[in-house]
C-alpha cells in the first residue's frame, strides 16, 4: 500500500499479476498502468514469463517495437486462434490480388475505348464517357469476355499469384 500513498501506480503488467511493481520492472515501460488490455491480451497469448524473457534479451532500443508486435499479435490471436496475423496477411492479400485484376481489366477497357474512338468507333462522344461505362444497357457484347481478348491480363494474374504466394 506504501506505493498508493506515495502516488506511483503499479504497471499493468503487476496490477494483472497482482504483485508489486520494482523500480527495475522489466514491463513498466510498456505496460503502463492506464492501459491494462494491453498486457492482459500478451499475458494471454504468450505468458508473462515468456515475455520477461523476451524482453531481457532484447537490447534496450529495440523493446518498444517487440511490445508493440507482442500485442499486435496477441490482439490478432485473440481474434483468430488459429491463425492470427496470417490470416489478416493472407486476407489483404487477396484483397489486393482482387483490386489489381480490377485495376488491369479497368486499363484494358480504357485502352479498348480509346482505339475505338481513335479508329472510326464513333459519331457519338459519349462512348468513352464514364456514364456510358456504368449503364448495363449500353455495356459492348464482347464486354464480359475481356480477360479472354486482352493480352497480357492472364500473365498479370499469374505473376501476382506467383508473388503473393508463400
Amino acid at each position: 500500500m506504501k506505493e498508493a500513498a506515495a502516488g506511483v501506480s503499479p504497471c499493468a503488467a503487476c496490477k494483472l499479476l497482482r504483485r508489486r511493481c520494482s523500480p527495475g520492472c522489466v514491463f513498466a515501460p510498456y505496460f503502463p498502468s492506464g492501459e491494462p488490455h494491453r498486457f492482459a491480451s500478451v499475458h494471454k497469448v504468450f505468458g508473462a514469463s515468456n515475455i520477461s524473457k523476451l524482453l531481457q534479451e532484447i537490447p534496450a532500443e529495440h523493446r518498444g517495437d517487440a511490445v508493440s508486435s507482442l500485442v499486435y499479435e496477441a490482439n490478432a490471436r485473440v481474434r483468430d486462434p488459429i491463425y492470427g496475423c496470417v490470416g489478416a496477411i493472407t486476407s489483404l492479400q487477396r484483397q489486393v490480388e482482387s483490386l489489381q485484376t480490377q485495376l488491369a481489366l479497368a486499363q484494358a477497357e480504357m485502352v479498348r475505348l480509346r482505339m475505338a474512338n481513335a479508329y472510326g468507333g464513333g459519331g457519338s462522344s459519349a462512348s468513352g464517357s464514364p456514364s456510358s461505362m456504368s449503364s448495363p444497357t449500353k455495356a459492348t457484347p464482347d464486354h464480359h469476355h475481356m480477360a479472354v481478348d486482352q493480352p497480357g491480363v492472364m500473365e498479370l494474374e499469374l505473376e501476382c499469384s506467383r508473388f503473393w504466394s508463400f
